[in-house]
């Protein structure tokens, strides 16, 4: 781990959503050229990551091929991405490996940068030790559930989606205070997601051009 230009920190890929707008299925499983979008994040995050896991509902075995562990919500009815990042750090929790950090990344974005993790934790560290959080943004937009979560806030977000019923990243990342990590937006987003069929046509066009 100390290969790592930054603390060491577990990749979690969230593939846990319904993809109504796709008519359901997995995004995470599209291929998008020659890989599927789950295979192209794991490739841009096995040198960034310590470890890589996948939220995910249902039957797991079919991201057996990725070789990586799933874990499922632990709220029931699919309360969105907070449940899978609660999963996530209840996972590593359990580890006990002394890693402290998250990266919280969707399973729909096919063009995730390789310095995600650093660039995170550099924005995290310029804003002050005690913050707790770093998302991405790109261009105008910001990437709330592409982020750092640190372990320390396991269940104080545990108390906040089963007591409290809060649904919004930012609003629970808002309570601590978020550092923010900016790329550009051009000629790719790096941060460019799959919620339709129409999107699923451009990022293979946009992988065939720039790869």
């Amino acid at each position: 781990m100390s290969d790592f230009p930054h603390p060491p920190t577990v990749g979690l890929v969230l593939a846990g959503g319904l993809a109504r707008r796709m008519g359901g299925g997995d995004k995470a499983l599209l291929k998008i050229g020659r890989s599927t979008i789950v295979d192209r994040v794991l490739a841009t995050l096995s040198g960034q990551c310590a470890d890589i896991v996948i939220n995910a509902n249902g039957d797991a075995a079919r991201f057996a091929e990725t070789g990586c562990v799933v874990v499922p919500d632990n709220v029931p009815d699919f309360p969105g991405p907070l449940a899978g990042i609660l999963s996530g750090l209840d996972w590593l929790a359990a580890q006990d490996n002394g890693i402290e950090w998250l990266l919280s990344v969707p399973g729909d974005c096919p063009f995730l940068p390789d310095d995600l993790v650093v660039r995170l934790h550099e924005a995290r560290r310029q804003l002050g030790a005690g913050v707790p959080f770093a998302c991405a943004r790109s261009g105008e937009w910001r990437h709330p559930v592409i982020g750092l979560w640190t372990l320390a806030l396991r269940e104080e977000l545990r108390k906040a989606l089963t007591v409290e019923g809060l649904r919004k990243v930012e609003v629970f990342t808002a309570r601590h205070g978020i550092a923010i990590a900016d790329w550009p937006d051009q000629p790719v987003d790096p941060f460019f997601n799959i919620n339709t069929p129409e999107d699923a046509a451009r990022a293979v066009a946009l992988a065939a051009q720039y790869g």
